[in-house]
């Protein structure tokens, strides 16, 4: 398997500039700044079929094309907040291959216009932002940041941001509220980022994973990166492997890799030889996945894509694959889930505040085993009130798990109620 983003797997101490240097480190940037028109890497990202890894999977280039140019300055933001339970990959590009993920940042900036970039990175990750620090000042020291680069009259700086570890600020305009020293809520929209983002200019926001693919996109071109994947879902993808596996971790492959081969080929199997009940392949976030002997072999063979994911009922997400075996029911998932949800709930918007207030309630009664029959069909009832009546995708996600364990494992709760 050859790495695009992992490639201090195959390069040891490449998050050291030199050696990145040495290994066609920054010429990508420099192709794209003394070579291309800003248009002509956006189209070029646009036929490379990138999309968004930060979860939904929204055509990269086509999103970058809908900054109006009559609006400016513009501004390039990368959310590296990384909240979702379960979703650890960005975190292991910025520690282990720095430099190649600040190009993509650059890239983007000069593609869209924008003479500045901002990293958005949860509190925890005060160590890793004064890394990409010393990095981004390696890199100006180098002059591949800063005035003029490369004896152009280009200009590009980038900032690192640390939030204080709040996940709604992952959602993108509660990111550039935080960004402006504002509480992190979300914003109504529209107007959308696009044509008023940070200090009301037009911004694109990309995830951390998403940014990282540019360098090789530039270099090699789209034909280049649709090698591999599929068609509709072009280029590798990190799947943050977690749960009730042998070999827990990140794996880079090909889009359309199969559950099978991830999780028994590179996972090693179910731990401790238990069977496989059910997955979330999106994190907290997921539409839980049930997995017993008339659906295994549907499951396992399914293509871990934005198209076949939906067709086990469920989304790719962030690729944030939490595995559960039998010895778990999904009472006592979802409880775990609800009470992630509730704690982080901004509680600007009424369905999410209170609705994840009363789902904990259920979720606790029920997993308790306190709870009756017509608390199960409440909680029900609350999480489909609740579903697209948020502020924010927020509220949406933390129904998803409670909705579809309540339908595909009725026996869980059925077991939990009183007579």
């Amino acid at each position: 398997m050859t790495h695009i983003l992992f490639r201090h797997r195959d390069i040891p101490d490449i998050k050291n500039i030199a050696v990145y240097q040495q290994h066609a480190g920054f010429a990508a940037l420099k192709k794209a700044v003394t070579s291309l028109q800003p248009k002509q890497i956006v189209d070029e990202v646009k036929a490379s079929g990138l999309r968004g890894r930060g979860g939904a999977g929204f055509p990269t280039g086509v999103k970058w094309s809908f900054l109006p140019d009559t609006i400016w300055p513009h501004y390039v933001v990368c959310n590296a907040d990384e909240s979702e339970p379960g979703t650890f990959k960005d975190r292991e590009i910025m520690e282990s291959n720095p430099y190649q993920f600040l190009e993509g940042v650059a890239i983007a900036c000069f593609a869209v216009g924008a003479s500045e970039g901002y990293i958005y990175l949860r509190g925890e990750f005060y160590p890793i932002a004064r890394h990409l620090d010393a990095c981004i000042a390696e890199m100006e020291k180098a002059g591949y940041l800063g005035d003029n680069l490369f004896g152009t009259q280009v200009s590009i700086r980038i900032k690192t941001h640390l939030g204080a570890g709040a996940y709604i600020c992952g959602e993108e305009t509660a990111l550039l509220e935080s960004i402006e020293g504002k509480r992190g809520q979300p914003r109504l929209r529209p107007p959308f980022p696009a044509v008023v983002g940070l200090y009301g200019k037009p911004t694109v926001i990309n995830n951390v994973e998403t940014l990282s693919n540019l360098p090789y996109i530039v270099e090699h071109g789209a034909a280049g990166y649709r090698q591999f994947g599929s068609e509709k879902s072009p280029g590798t993808k990190i799947f943050s492997l977690s749960g009730n596996v042998n070999k827990p971790g990140n794996y880079e492959l090909p889009l359309g890799t199969t559950f099978r081969e991830l999780i028994f080929t590179h996972g090693g199997g179910i731990s401790d030889g238990h069977s496989l009940r059910a997955i979330m392949p999106a994190g907290a976030s997921s539409s839980i996945i049930r997995v017993d002997e008339e659906t295994f072999d549907k499951v396992m063979d399914t293509p871990m894509d934005y198209e076949n994911v939906q067709n086990v009922g469920s989304l790719l997400g962030s690729a944030s694959v939490i595995v559960i075996d039998d010895t778990h029911t999904m009472d006592w998932v979802i409880n775990k889930t609800i009470e992630f949800f509730k704690h982080e709930s901004c509680g600007k918007c009424t369905p999410c505040r209170d609705g994840n207030y009363w789902m904990l309630q259920l979720t606790e009664r029920i997993h308790a085993g306190h709870a009756s029959a017509g608390d199960v069909k409440l909680l029900d009832s609350v999480a489909a009130q609740m579903y697209g009546k948020c502020l924010c995708a927020l509220g949406d996600f933390s129904t998803m798990a409670v909705r579809t364990a309540i339908e595909r494992f009725p026996e869980d709760f059925e077991k939990k109620v009183k007579a």
